[in-house]
């Protein structure tokens, strides 16, 4: 879908390096900094496009016979926390809730400014020099692409067969440009220190299998996999949240700090050993989960959790997800059949059910509400608690137009890549749940 490729494998760690090149080279390129500075320029990442400062969702606005008013512009943004536009607030009672985070951004923006202007006061480290010469180099020639509309003006960098059809791209030839340059510069060092189950590994199969398919494939990779540290451009903490979950979350006492604990520890052994943490805070640092409470796994990092790169599949802008650095990955629900038994349909044209859902009604706030509105109120919508014996889920999707995917209690859905997998245009319903690959898909196309 977003990239052609040979090897289905190849496809998941490019495109997922993709978004994490894309951050790591365009996203501090407007500062004219590198990967390992701090954009000293406020940032609002409610100027996003796909991004609401507060929830617009009403579930009978399916109906277009329904209007509602556009929500009021946000509030003047504090510089002080520009980089996470919610801590600003009026209210005594989000200030409070705000409050630790909000003290811990200041301080941790104080500690990026202090590093880059130590960094640039002293003796440069030859090595470094060099990974961000090769940055900036990406970076222009990705500007130029954007710039010019014209993939095959980069020698090297010419590809015959790419032709930039439809429009579900946001800018087709810096995505193609980047693409390209990704697959011929783009370096990983993955830390070797950690034991299986709980690093180095993950699951594969069911709602969370991204974590394990992701580790698997990045770690038997000979293109962005690289064995010396000093020559790659962006470094991967290989632990699962998944895996720590299930081997040391104790469902009586549900002591969710074990969390902190693991991983807390993994960033100290690795900041202790290696250079590469300290040089940067963490930021030229990326990590990958797929599990709810992934967002909560890295705040006992705070390094982790507001200057490196998060690879989420629970993208939620309200729980401090920020896509100038962190990356939204698509949730896929691997089941151990054959996925070509999920794969494809009828013709739109001989697709009988305008719509379909089928989940559990009482799964977050927007079910219900989904489930008052339409359950059993017209025929060509059918909306399900529970599928029918009788009836095929899969199939179902196959034989639908529309196939409606709302947020249950996470944002995430392994629903809208089931929908895409099934040729049935996915309807997103969800608050503040930033997009897979939004800086290059555009979802409204979809």
């Amino acid at each position: 879908m977003i990239c052609r490729s040979t090897n289905q494998s190849s496809t998941l760690i490019s495109v997922t390096l993709l978004a994490v090149a894309i951050v790591a080279a365009v996203s501090y390129a407007s500062t004219g900094l590198s990967l390992l500075s701090l954009p000293s320029s406020p940032w609002s990442w409610r100027h996003w496009p796909f991004i609401s400062s507060q929830s617009t969702f009403s579930i009978p606005s399916f109906n277009h016979r329904h209007h509602h008013p556009s929500p009021s512009p946000p509030p003047p943004l504090n510089p002080n926390t520009a980089l996470y536009s919610m801590f600003n607030c009026d209210s005594d009672s989000c200030k409070k809730q705000n409050g630790k985070m909000n003290n811990e951004v200041s301080k941790l923006i104080k500690e990026l400014k202090d590093e880059t202007l130590l960094r640039r006061n002293k003796k440069r480290d030859k090595k470094l020099e060099q990974v961000e010469f090769e940055l900036a180099g990406a970076r222009v020639s990705i500007r130029d692409a954007g710039r010019t509309r014209n993939s095959s003006s980069s020698p090297g960098l010419y590809d015959p067969d790419y032709v930039p059809n439809g429009n579900i791209y946001r800018n087709p030839y810096l995505f193609h440009r980047s693409y390209l340059l990704m697959d011929k510069l783009f370096k990983v060092y993955i830390y070797e220190e950690g034991e299986p189950p709980l690093f180095h590994r993950g699951p594969t199969f069911d709602i969370y299998s991204m974590e394990g398919v992701f580790l698997n494939l990045i770690e038997k990779d000979t293109n962005f996999r690289i064995s010396d540290p000093d020559r790659a451009h962006a470094y991967f903490l290989p632990f699962s949240v998944t895996m720590i979950i299930n081997y040391l979350f104790d469902p009586i006492i549900r002591d969710k700090a074990v969390l902190e604990r693991v991983i807390g520890d993994y960033v100290h052994i690795v900041s202790s050993r290696y250079p590469y943490w300290n040089q940067s805070l963490g930021s030229n640092h990326f990590m990958l989960a797929c599990h709810d409470w992934g967002p909560r796994a890295t705040w006992s990092v705070h390094s982790l959790y507001f200057a490196s790169i998060r690879l989420l599949c629970n993208a939620n802008a309200s729980e401090f997800f920020n896509p100038r650095k962190d990356v939204s990955i698509p949730q896929i629900n691997l089941h151990r059949d054959e996925t070509t038994k999920i794969t494809g349909g009828l013709p739109a044209s001989n697709r009988t059910t305008l719509a379909f859902f089928a989940g559990s009604q009482f799964h977050g706030k927007i079910r219900p509400l989904l489930f008052q509105y339409w359950k059993d109120k017209d025929e060509d919508i059918r909306v399900y608690d529970r599928v029918p014996n009788n009836v095929s889920y899969h199939e179902m999707m196959k034989t639908s137009r529309f196939c409606i995917c709302p947020s249950g209690y996470e944002v995430a859905s392994p629903r809208i890549v089931e929908a895409i997998y099934a040729e049935c245009v996915p309807v997103l319903i969800s608050q503040y749940h930033v997009l897979p690959f939004s800086d290059v898909l555009n979802w409204d196309a979809f």
